[in-house]
């Protein structure tokens, strides 16, 4: 470890420290809690208290919510990148408020009537109750905004178990989240959180016969221990994103937002581009203009020492997850004289990069004959998720052959993935894309369940 890199670190730990401190002053153990039974016993109080209001004011306590984590975006955003030292602050930034300003609230929840000879029926979406919700290390601060607004907007209360590499920050953004929720006239607690979440933490969490649903964001470890608890889960799970650009793409736009998605955040994003595939007729076009995009272009015997790099153990080095492109050439002892946001290295068609989540600004590119070809590595690449593609071209045929094939959740054609969220495309936000158990692009309506009240041969008004 260098000399800068021990004093980042002693810096880092320092203001953890000192904000740890004071946050355990102030709060006085208020929707933070060292024991599991004594958060969900708060959660449970508050949900019932929650449950007495209206939707006005619920949507007052979720707008409260909305201002308080924009007006610490920034903060938030500062605080994540010095506690799990992965990602960008600006980009953080932007997911921070992509997440309090286009998650959905309570406009989401539709309540559905059917009338006829024999009366009335209604259906309306009720809460369950008290959700336990694991956050990943990746995306620290914007799920609890997305999952806090989400699942309070159907009714419920939330006690997040974060990810203990990222526990301050989540924590944080729980304080701050229950203390607009407080000043808005909402019970104390309603979304709370584990001071010192482990693995043991979930798992009772996971069990606790006064937790009704689990929502879980993060790996196949603990979706399949959610999905083995006996209880209703909605898993949102790890994908392996492919990214095609066919012949008849704007090899110009595809550069662009291919850099654009793939660097976005140093790649922790789940939908991110993870391996490009590119028909070969193109494949000159495009990489000269990733470069002018920002781009580095691995040649040579640097792509083996790269792959070594990344994958010398077997497995994924998490100490590049989330750095900086510009950090992992020097980790191979390339230096750049000038921003570079992504490395791109063509490999073959069975390069293990290609089938690994990889979460760092390293984009294998695999060049194919034909678009047909493209369609079968990228299927094989994507690995059943169903999670995430994204395509470059112009030729509808081409698009709709992928996306039969592909079946994933999100299909973004022609920008950079991030506008799968809503982020430079149209529809709402969520950092919760449940792939495993098939709710999608989770909302306040997923963290519901379905009430049918029927009137037999009266209230009929025609």
């Amino acid at each position: 470890m260098s000399l800068d890199e021990k004093l980042i670190s002693m810096v880092t730990k320092k203001v953890l420290e000192e904000i740890e401190a004071k946050s355990r002053k102030s709060r006085s153990e208020k929707a933070i809690y060292d024991d599991v039974d004594r958060a969900v016993e708060a959660a449970t109080r508050a949900q019932k208290r929650f449950a007495l209001l209206d939707l006005e004011k619920r949507e007052q306590i979720i707008k409260s919510i909305r201002e308080i984590c924009l007006n610490n975006a920034r903060f938030l955003a500062e605080l994540a990148v010095q506690e799990t030292r992965m990602g960008r602050v600006e980009d953080k930034v932007v997911k921070n408020i992509l997440a309090a300003q286009k998650t959905p609230g309570t406009e989401n929840l539709e309540s559905k009537a059917w009338t006829g000879d024999r009366g009335l029926t209604l259906v309306e979406m009720a809460p369950f109750g008290v959700i336990v919700s694991i956050t990943p290390v990746t995306n620290p601060t914007a799920t609890v905004i997305n999952n806090s607004i989400s699942m309070i907007a159907a009714g419920n209360a939330v006690v997040f178990n974060p990810h203990p590499k990222a526990k301050h920050c989540s924590n944080m953004t729980v304080e701050l989240i229950n203390s607009a929720i407080v000043k808005a006239g909402g019970p104390d607690s309603l979304v709370c959180s584990i001071n010192e979440p482990t693995i043991e933490t979930a798992g009772k969490l996971f069990i606790h016969p006064c937790i009704q649903l689990i929502s879980v964001t993060g790996g196949p470890g603990v979706v399949k221990a959610a999905l083995s608890s006996g209880k209703k889960a909605i898993g949102a799970g790890a994908g392996n994103p492919p990214v095609i650009v066919d012949e008849t793409a704007d090899f110009v736009k595809a550069a662009h937002n291919i850099v654009c998605g793939a660097s976005f955040d140093n790649n922790l994003l789940c939908i991110a581009e993870k391996e490009l595939i590119v028909v070969e007729s193109i494949a000159d076009k495009l990489m000269g203009r990733l470069f002018k995009e920002g781009a580095y272009i691995l040649r040579g015997k640097d792509i083996d020492i790269m792959t070594e790099r990344i994958l010398g153990s077997g497995d994924i080095d998490r100490e590049l997850i989330g750095k900086d492109a510009a950090v992992i050439l020097r980790e191979i002892g390339i230096e750049v004289g000038r921003d570079v946001r992504l490395v791109i290295m063509e490999v073959g068609l069975e390069h293990p990069l290609v089938f690994n989540e990889q979460l760092m600004p390293v984009l294998p590119l695999v060049t194919v004959p034909t678009v047909d070809a493209a369609i079968d590595i990228a299927v094989r690449a994507e690995g059943g998720y169903r999670h995430t593609a994204i395509m470059h071209s112009k030729d509808i045929d081409n698009m709709t052959q992928f996306a039969k094939a592909i079946q994933t959740t999100l299909f973004v054609k022609n920008a950079p993935s991030y506008a799968g969220l809503g982020a430079g495309g149209e529809g709402y936000t969520s950092f919760t894309i449940a792939g495993p158990t098939g709710e999608g692009i989770t909302s306040a309506k997923t963290f519901t369940r379905q009430r049918r009240c029927v009137l037999v041969d009266a209230f009929r008004i025609v």
